[in-house]
């Protein structure tokens, strides 16, 4: 797991074609905004969180994220342990956000 400075997360991401963006927040924080293209699986959900985390292609390059960057290091590590190899936290998660946000 590597926690990733917005201005590092974007830059990387943007030249990854392996790329998943994945958002762990609740759907009430998903309704006030969210990075374009990401797909939401709330880490609140306990196992079934990680059983949708287990449906998902272990060989792409996840850009995690939640509204300060706690959520998606604890959801980077959970990744980790399932066999996820590449799995990048967003530091200051969306709270910080500079880029693009979809609504």
């Amino acid at each position: 797991m590597a926690d990733l400075a917005q201005e590092e997360w974007s830059s990387q991401l943007e030249s990854d074609e392996n790329a998943f963006i994945l958002d762990v927040r609740t759907e009430d924080e998903v309704d006030e905004g969210y990075i374009p293209n990401s797909t939401n699986i709330d880490i609140y959900k306990g196992q079934e969180f990680i059983d949708e985390l287990e449906k998902l292609d272990k060989t792409k390059n996840y850009y995690v994220y939640c509204r300060s960057g706690n959520r998606s290091g604890q959801a980077c590590a959970i990744m980790n342990s399932l066999g996820f190899e590449n799995a990048y936290n967003l530091e200051g998660g969306f709270m910080n956000w500079e880029g693009e946000v979809a609504e």
